[in-house]
């Protein structure tokens, strides 16, 4: 494995108690998305026509998009590099249904048949801890032509604007640059986070055959909370602290 994916396993590992309980209660309860858990029904991130439809969610943890996914008709397969965030997803199963295959393994080389998914969904999982230039080229592959990608990662401002200490609020100075930006490590945290401006985004997803058909970028509604001290719902009012981008496989 390549140091980010181990580090990334093992700091996710180290994670799992800490998720558990918010694990648990998105499995019991609606589709809600994000540090903010902004409701379905304002973003509209949810494919629709789920029925029977097979779903790739890329980088899982506690697999309660899936879990979400198979109540509306889908047939998920959650993937996920922390066998302890799988773990507690096999104990929610058990507890609250449905059942769905859950595989240890990792974006960057999904272990699955070409052509196999009608939608690829990743809620951070891959698409905030996986690098983008080696994922998404395998959800490429995984997919059907016509194939849904949809991802929900933190927005391009974030990493320039927040600091280094994740218990100080981002503000309006920008501290990285817009151009060049990728591969991210925070020194307070042993994990290793990827980042493309929408440019960069736009060609990756272009030369692998992607279509974008939207870019929704997520301003934190009046009265929001979150656990997460940087994401200042202030500052979310004003610019997005996260973004959801939606394409499709047009050919190959």
């Amino acid at each position: 494995m390549d140091d980010y994916i181990a580090r990334n396993r093992a700091d996710w590992d180290n994670a799992a108690d800490e998720y558990e309980a918010a694990g648990e209660t998105s499995w019991q309860g609606e589709a809600k998305w994000g540090i903010y858990g902004i409701s379905d029904a304002s973003l509209g991130i949810m494919p629709p026509d789920l029925d029977g439809k097979v779903v790739l969610e890329a980088g899982c943890g506690t697999a309660y998009v899936s879990a979400w996914m198979a109540q509306r008709g889908a047939r998920p397969v959650g993937l996920d590099n922390s066998s302890r965030q799988l773990a507690n997803a096999v104990k929610f199963q058990s507890r609250f249904g449905p059942r769905f295959p859950l595989v240890w393994g990792t974006a960057e080389a999904m272990p699955f048949a070409d052509e196999l998914f009608d939608i690829v969904i990743s809620e951070y999982g891959a698409a905030l801890w996986s690098d983008p230039y080696r994922w998404i080229p395998e959800a490429a592959r995984v997919l059907r032509p016509g194939g849904e990608l949809v991802l929900l990662t933190n927005s391009v401002f974030v990493p320039m604007c927040a600091y280094d200490d994740e218990e100080v609020a981002v503000d309006a100075t920008l501290k990285r640059p817009y151009f060049g930006m990728h591969r991210i490590e925070w020194s307070d945290d042993d994990g290793v986070e990827f980042h493309l401006n929408h440019g960069d985004w736009i060609r990756l997803l272009r030369a692998n055959s992607f279509e974008v058909e939207d870019l929704i970028e997520v301003q934190v509604p009046p009265g929001s909370k979150t656990s997460y001290p940087w994401a200042s719902a202030e500052w979310g009012a004003k610019w997005p602290i996260e973004e959801v981008w939606k394409a499709r496989l047009i050919s190959r």
